[in-house]
C-alpha cells in the first residue's frame, strides 16, 4: 500500500514538472532593445538640419516582431525637451499604461530614461512608431513596426522572396521647434518642401528577376496623402493595418496620413531599373520623391517619363477605397477566420458623430471637434483617473453629436463610454481639406464613405459583410466616413487627427473606456516604473 502512494505521488509530481515546463516552453517569446534619442544633422533635401536619431538612425530602427512577442525597450531621452514615443497600431491589449502618448504618460524628461513592455497581441502585419510629443515627428525619431506571423498560422499568399519597409512622408527644413512657434502664434503651417522615402529623396532597392517581393508602404507624414506606384510593375494588395484583404491588382495606391498597407510586386519585366514614385494628392503644388527598383541582373539605368499619378482626385480615391474588402477566409493573428466575426450582425450599443473644424479662440487659430479645441493637461488623464484625483478632466466636456449654437471652446475633453460597448462613429468633414483619424487601442470596420452630411438614411450603403479593419481611416473634404468599433479594450485611449498641425492645435479627444470592476482579466496594473508628473507626483502606487 505504501508503495503504491508513494508512487502515486511520485507521478504526480512528475507530472506537476512537466506541466510547468511546457508552460515555460509556451510563453510567449521576448525581445529586449535599448533606444537613445539624440539630435544630429542630416540633409534629407540637401540642406543640413537638426533631425532627431534614435540609435543614431534616421529612419529609427525597424521593429520586426512576431505575432504575440513581448517587447521590453529601454527609452533613453538625450534631448533637451521632453520626449515619448507611440507605437501606431499596436493595440496595447489591457496596456493603455504604454500608450505613449501625453493622456497616458508623463512625458520622458531630458538625461532620463522610460522602458516600455508591450505586447504584440493576437496582432499581424504592418505598423510605425513616431514621437508624439510637441512637432518632434517633423524632426524624425519615427520608425517602422513589422508584425509577423506565427509559423502555425497560414497567410492567405505565397511567402515572398524578400520584405521591403517604405516609410514615406512629407518633410520641412525649418527645424521643429521653429514649427512649433508658428502653430503657437496661432499661423498654420506652410506647405511641406518635398517627400522623403526612407528618410531620403533618392534611394535604391535591389530584386532578383522573376521574384516577388512585399513592399510595405507606410504615409510617416505631417499633412499630405500621397500616391505610390512603380513603374511598369503591378502592386497585388494583400494587407491593410493588420487586415488580409480581397486580393486586387492596382496601378498605383493612395496611402493618407498615418496609414498603411502592404503590396506584393512581383519583377517580372526585362531587366532594367525601374522607378518608384510617390507624390502628394489633393495639392496644388505637387511634390515627388523617387527610388530606383534595381535588377539585380540589371544593365540599364530607369529612364522614361515617371508613371502618372491617378488624373482624378477625391471621387478616383474614394471609389478606391471602396474596393478594399477583408479577406473573410483567410487567417488573422489567430487561427479562426477573419469572416467568423459577424460585425454586420451587432447592433451599435451609441452613435457617435464627431465634426471638425478650424475656429478661432481668443483670436488664433485652432482645431476643433464638435467645437472643443482639446488642450492637453499636465496631469496624464490615465494617472488622474487611477489616482481619483480630481479637476483634471470632465465627461461631460464635449458632446457626442455636433450641436449648432455657441462658439468653439478649449477643454480637456473625455468621451465615456462602457467596456464592450459597440459603437457606430461618423467623422463629419465640414471643411475642404483632407482628414486622416486615428483610434489608439483598437482597429476598427470602416463601413463606409459618403459625400455632404451624413445621416441615418446613409446607413443603407454601409458595408456589413466585408468592411477591411484598420486604424487610421480617412475623409474626403465635405464628406463623412463611419466606422464600426468594438470597444473590447479598457483603458484611455487617443482619438487623433493624424495630421499634426490639426492634433497639435486640437483636433483631438480621448475616449475613456470604462467598467467598475476592476479585473487582470479587463485591464493590467499600473506599472512598478511609471512615470509621475503634474498632480500625479507623490502618489503611491
Amino acid at each position: 500500500m505504501r508503495s503504491t502512494c508513494f508512487l502515486y505521488l511520485l507521478l504526480h509530481v512528475v507530472v506537476l514538472a512537466l506541466l510547468s515546463v511546457s508552460l515555460v516552453q509556451a510563453e510567449d517569446g521576448y525581445k529586449y532593445f535599448t533606444w537613445t534619442v539624440t539630435y544630429g544633422t542630416l540633409s534629407p533635401l540637401g540642406t543640413p538640419q537638426q533631425v532627431i536619431l534614435i540609435n543614431g538612425q534616421f529612419p529609427g530602427p525597424q521593429l520586426d516582431l512576431v505575432t504575440n512577442e513581448n517587447v521590453v525597450l529601454n527609452l533613453v531621452n538625450k534631448l533637451d525637451q521632453p520626449f515619448l514615443l507611440t507605437w501606431n497600431g499596436i493595440k496595447q491589449r489591457k496596456n493603455s499604461w504604454q500608450d505613449g502618448v501625453l493622456g497616458t504618460n508623463c512625458p520622458i524628461p531630458p538625461n532620463s530614461n522610460y522602458t516600455y513592455k508591450f505586447q504584440a497581441k493576437d496582432q499581424i502585419g504592418t505598423y510605425t512608431y513616431f514621437p508624439s510629443t510637441q512637432l518632434h515627428k517633423a524632426a524624425g525619431g519615427f520608425g517602422a513596426i513589422n508584425v509577423y506571423h506565427r509559423s502555425v498560422i497560414s497567410v492567405p499568399y505565397p511567402y515572398p522572396d524578400g520584405d521591403f519597409t517604405l516609410l514615406i512622408g512629407d518633410w520641412y527644413k525649418t527645424n521643429h521647434k521653429a514649427l512649433r512657434e508658428s502653430l503657437d502664434s496661432g499661423k498654420s503651417l506652410a506647405f511641406p518642401d518635398g517627400l522623403l522615402i526612407n528618410g531620403q529623396a533618392h534611394s535604391t532597392i535591389n530584386g532578383d528577376q522573376g521574384k516577388t517581393y512585399m513592399f510595405r508602404i507606410s504615409n510617416v507624414g505631417m499633412s499630405t496623402s500621397i500616391n505610390f506606384r512603380i513603374q511598369g510593375h503591378a502592386l497585388k494588395l494583400v494587407e491593410v493595418e493588420g487586415s488580409h484583404v480581397i486580393q486586387n491588382i492596382y496601378d498605383s495606391l493612395d496611402v493618407h496620413v498615418g496609414q498603411s498597407a502592404a503590396v506584393l510586386v512581383t519583377l517580372n519585366q526585362s531587366p532594367k531599373d525601374y522607378y518608384i514614385v510617390a507624390s502628394t494628392r489633393f495639392s496644388r503644388r505637387i511634390l515627388t520623391a523617387t527610388a530606383v527598383l534595381h535588377y539585380t541582373n540589371s544593365h540599364s539605368p530607369a529612364s522614361g517619363p515617371l508613371p502618372s499619378p491617378p488624373a482624378y482626385q477625391y471621387h478616383w480615391s474614394l471609389i478606391q477605397a471602396r474596393s478594399f474588402r477583408w479577406n473573410l477566409t483567410a487567417n488573422a493573428a489567430r487561427p479562426n477566420p477573419q469572416g467568423s466575426y459577424h460585425y454586420g450582425k451587432i447592433t451599435p450599443t451609441k452613435t457617435i458623430v464627431l465634426a471638425n473644424s478650424a475656429p478661432l479662440i481668443n483670436g488664433k487659430l485652432r482645431y476643433a471637434v464638435n467645437k472643443v479645441s482639446y488642450v492637453n493637461s499636465e496631469t496624464p488623464l490615465k494617472l488622474a483617473d487611477y489616482f481619483n484625483i480630481p479637476g483634471i478632466f470632465s465627461v461631460d466636456s464635449i458632446q457626442s453629436i455636433p450641436s449648432n449654437g455657441g462658439p468653439a471652446y478649449v477643454a480637456t475633453s473625455v468621451l465615456p463610454t462602457s467596456l464592450h460597448d459597440f459603437v457606430e462613429l461618423v467623422f463629419q468633414n465640414d471643411e475642404n481639406t483632407m482628414q486622416s483619424w486615428h483610434l489608439d487601442g483598437y482597429d476598427f470596420w470602416v463601413v463606409g464613405y459618403g459625400f455632404g452630411q451624413w445621416t441615418p438614411a446613409r446607413r443603407r450603403i454601409y458595408n456589413l459583410v466585408d468592411a477591411p479593419t484598420r486604424h487610421t481611416a480617412q475623409v474626403y473634404p465635405n464628406s463623412w466616413t463611419t466606422i464600426l468599433v468594438s470597444l473590447d479594450n479598457q483603458g484611455m485611449w487617443n482619438l487623433r487627427s493624424a495630421i499634426w498641425e490639426r492634433q497639435y492645435l486640437g483636433q483631438q479627444l480621448y475616449l475613456r473606456v470604462w467598467t467598475d470592476q476592476r479585473s487582470l482579466r479587463n485591464e493590467y496594473n499600473i506599472p512598478t516604473n511609471v512615470l509621475l508628473c503634474g498632480k500625479a507626483s507623490g502618489h503611491h502606487l
